[in-house]
């Protein structure tokens, strides 16, 4: 059948699915590979300085996609009528510390700045102090109900620093969903929860494992400009500290205390939050500057007179970490950040590219979003969410792009939040076209649901897409995919070395972007709307919202 000059197909035949559209088009859209990377060649250029929040090079990103979304026809959609939404941020530079003094009775370490410590004000003041504060271990630091979890036992930690570890607990597939870290596992929970606590700081102990990436991410990414929402409120912390692991065992030593029995007593529904018996204190100066980074935002209204009211949207992030104060061995400062995520964002332009040489339109709106400073904790996308240019019960599903496949082709379509909306079906049957298989997250102990934008999304009801490399890399042996991602994250995730290559095999971006691009036109095209799966975390959001009406205002 047709409805407005798009062909409905039934594919039910494959998969057991709902009717879905496809415009009669849809099978030629395909993604430029020579488009895919000049947009990547020139996002990660030097000449951008690493696109960090407030910088000439994230001014100049904007620019860019402002004149990339004008040149192929999408009308200004942010909330003011222009393709710039304001995203105002403070910015806190915290003036390096060169050690630590912790001391219980006449004993005392040090630990060393950098190497073993990173402390950042977690305010924007100028000047924080903190004298004799009491360091308190507190397991995981998560408050989570519904696993009757409570690691804070109703102990007063009013002015303490809580020492916690890092991820959620992994032992127990019925608890936490076992090895697939939540949001309870996320370091911006343990900050917030802390602070709920009425805290004065937190450490939160690094591991490779529990993290998902060496220290040398913790030292690249948190000691620059740190940012936050400038309208934030609620409580806050003076002191947001990491610690290695070797750190964290001399300061659990200096207490009297075994790290690794530390570590294990957490594990248990019983644990009570433990007195180190250790203190410190601080100064903290550091370099206030209020600075607005934007969200940039175009439209491609919709062909249906009522579903054009309703918008798919096609979301990345255009910044990264921006420059260090010092290079490194190699003499180089700038993060360009090529793959993290210039290259995500040439996803989207070239997605925009491909659907505006066809000449048929989709029935629903499509919203093109880069958004800004989501290395900072997705502050772009939670502004857009905050401030929407339509209301949420009007987006019909979010598809983002945060770093692209450059391995090559691949067996499998990694799927992040597999299992969590009915997009999932969508996905499936556009793979099944492609003779490849759909898959979970292929690292599900490194959050990666609760690090990318469409998290921000989720949180407001709207369901998304968003996939990783695949790992099952064709004409490669068994492992060797994900080797190379392995090796990617140890050597060049948040490190200077994250520039444009060559010599990078694309093949398979084009293809993981022709899925995307097709899932976001099915979506635009079916009659009914994706939902989240009964039961998930996020469906009474979807259902507020959708209860709110997509046509209320913002």
């Amino acid at each position: 059948m047709k409805i407005n000059g798009f062909s409905f197909v039934l594919s039910t035949f494959l998969l057991g699915l709902p009717l879905l559209a496809q415009g009669p088009s849809d099978a030629k859209l395909e993604i430029s590979e020579q488009t895919l990377r000049a947009h990547i060649r020139f996002l990660a250029d030097d000449m951008l300085e690493g696109r960090g929040p407030g910088s000439r090079g994230d001014a100049l990103t904007q620019l860019y996609l402002q004149t990339q979304f004008q040149a192929h026809g999408l009308s200004p959609a942010a909330p003011n009528g222009s393709y710039v939404q304001q995203v105002p941020l403070v910015g806190v530079r915290t003036e390096a510390l060169q050690m630590v003094t912790f001391q219980k009775g006449d004993q005392a370490i040090e630990l060393k700045y950098y190497d073993d410590l990173i402390v950042n004000a977690g305010r924007p003041v100028e000047e924080i102090n903190v004298q004799d504060a009491e360091i308190v271990f507190v397991g995981y630091g998560i408050e989570a109900p519904e696993y009757d979890w409570n690691d804070y036992k109703d102990v007063d930690l009013k002015g303490k620093i809580l020492l916690m570890m890092n991820n959620d607990p992994a032992d127990d597939p019925e608890l936490f969903e076992g090895r697939r870290r939540l949001y309870y596992g996320r370091w911006d929970y343990k900050y917030d929860s802390a602070a709920r606590q009425g805290a004065i700081g937190a450490i939160i102990i690094h591991t490779t494992p529990s993290a998902g990436y060496p220290f040398q991410v913790i030292q690249t990414s948190w000691t620059g400009e740190e940012f936050e929402l400038r309208e934030s409120q609620g409580p806050r912390l003076d002191v947001r500290s990491w610690v290695s692991e070797e750190g964290a065992r001399k300061l659990a030593q200096l207490g009297g205390f075994d790290l690794d029995q530390l570590r294990a007593s957490a594990e248990s529904r019983d644990f009570r939050p433990v007195s180190l018996g250790v203190k410190t204190s601080l100064q903290l100066r550091a370099q206030i500057r209020n600075q607005d980074t934007a969200n940039i935002i175009g439209l491609l209204p919709g062909s249906d007179p009522l579903l054009r009211e309703q918008y798919v949207l096609v979301m990345a992030h255009h910044d990264h970490l921006g420059m260090a104060l010092q290079r490194d061995a190699e003499g180089d400062n700038i993060y360009n950040g090529a793959i993290d995520n210039a290259s995500g964002t040439a996803g989207m332009l070239s997605i925009l590219q491909a659907i505006r040489r066809s000449a048929d339109r989709p029935a629903r709106s499509l919203l093109f979003v880069a958004v800004g400073a989501e290395e900072q904790g997705l502050l772009g996308s939670k502004y857009y969410a905050e401030h929407p240019s339509v209301p949420a019960g009007a987006m019909a599903a979010v598809v983002n792009i945060d770093g692209i496949n450059f391995l090559g082709r691949t067996h499998d379509v990694n799927v992040i939040g597999l299992g969590k909306s009915t997009l999932d079906k969508i996905v499936q049957e556009i793979a099944v076209r492609q003779n490849r298989v759909v898959v979970p997250d292929a690292f599900p102990d490194r959050g990666y649901y609760y690090r990318s934008d469409q998290f921000s999304l989720a949180k407001i009801g709207v369901p998304g897409v968003y996939l990783h490399s695949g790992t099952n890399v064709v004409g490669k042996p068994d492992g060797w995919g994900k080797e190379q991602l392995d090796a990617w994250v140890q050597k060049t995730y948040h490190q200077p070395g994250d520039e444009y290559r060559e010599d990078w095999d694309l093949s398979g971006a084009c293809e993981d972007l022709e899925l995307l691009m097709q899932v976001a036109l099915r979506v635009a095209n079916q009659p009914e709307l994706p939902t989240w799966t009964p039961g998930d975390e996020f469906e009474a959001a979807r259902q507020a919202a959708l209860a709110a009406g997509s046509s209320a205002a913002p």
